[in-house]
């Protein structure tokens, strides 16, 4: 049975009047769905994000840096002579400028120099030359582990 009174019009049929109220809710159960989807999309998605320029980076015995809270600065020098700040490329000429902005907003003056092994030493110190006329004094290597030691030894461990 339906829940309801009954009640006569005048002409003797009968009318139902609904005990329904108006729902004032809002049901959360589809923000919720949407939500976990997103947030299973964008677990998948971010560590593809973090995928930089192929390079050959030349390989060392020294142990890697400890992380630190902020997102590392990363200057990348390609094979061909491009200039990469962080995965954007930019001209030599607007690089001290760009990084002169970037190290006023800055806490650390930390940056990363990822440079391919096959580049000339004199395009990396000038590189650095660049870096350190910006203001950016704490410049760490990138490289790779693994390589070959002075004493004539690899870096791997057998």
């Amino acid at each position: 049975m339906a829940a309801g009174t009954i009640a006569r019009d005048g002409g003797g049929r009968r009318r139902r009047r609904s005990s329904r109220k108006q729902m004032s809710e809002i049901n959360v159960t589809p923000f919720v769905d949407v939500m976990l989807v997103l947030l299973i999309v964008f677990m998948v998605a971010a560590p593809l994000l973090t995928v930089g320029v192929p390079i050959e980076l030349p390989r060392t015995a020294a142990e890697p840096l400890p992380v630190e809270r902020e997102e590392p600065l990363t200057i990348t020098l390609t094979a061909e002579g491009t200039i990469l700040l962080m995965n954007n490329e930019t001209e030599s000429g607007d690089l001290i400028a760009q990084l002169r902005a970037i190290a006023a907003e800055r806490a650390s003056d930390k940056v990363f120099l990822r440079a391919d092994g096959s580049i000339a030493y004199e395009r990396v110190v000038q590189l650095m030359g660049s870096l350190n006329a910006a203001g950016f004094s704490n410049i760490g290597l990138v490289t790779d582990s693994g390589g070959p030691r002075l004493d004539d030894t690899t870096g791997q461990e057998n």
